[in-house]
């Protein structure tokens, strides 16, 4: 049985809702899902599999519960090699900065080698009222590449 590991970049909630429904979606396909939204180094080191959800906070920042999580990874010596990942930002399109905590997670997990599966998902919450609809119709991108 394939594992995934979600974790989530949330300031409002928005992304902890979209990670939540990802998560029942996957369990409903027969994956065994963990989700953390307080994720630390260690809950995502060994991880074969991992979906980041997250919004953009500030000026085009991580909100403030995963940003420990990335400067620790930053800081660590860790090797993400065996790792596939795929990621689901959202954001606004009013700001210059949309979906930047999107590219902030690419390079933080390629830099320690993981492998991006599919391309990141940027929801503008502007014009998009049903994340959880969008972050489905993704999914399979990310689960095809498993």
């Amino acid at each position: 049985m394939t594992s995934i590991c979600i974790i989530t970049g949330s300031t409002l909630g928005g992304a902890e809702y979209v990670a939540d429904h990802l998560n029942d979606v996957l369990s409903s396909q027969g994956f065994e899902v963990e989700l953390f939204n307080q994720a630390t180094l260690a809950d995502i080191e060994g991880k074969s599999h991992l979906i980041v959800v997250t919004s953009t906070h500030g000026a085009g920042e991580l909100p403030d519960n995963i940003q420990p999580l990335f400067n620790d990874l930053a800081a660590s010596s860790a090797d993400f090699s065996a790792m596939k990942f795929g990621v689901v930002g959202l954001g606004s399109s009013d700001y210059d900065t949309f979906c930047n905590a999107v590219n902030i997670v690419e390079n933080a997990l390629k830099a320690k080698g993981a492998n991006q599966v599919c391309k990141s998902l940027r929801i503008d919450v502007v014009n998009n009222f049903d994340h959880d609809a969008s972050a489905e119709e993704w999914l399979p991108n990310f689960v095809e590449k498993l």
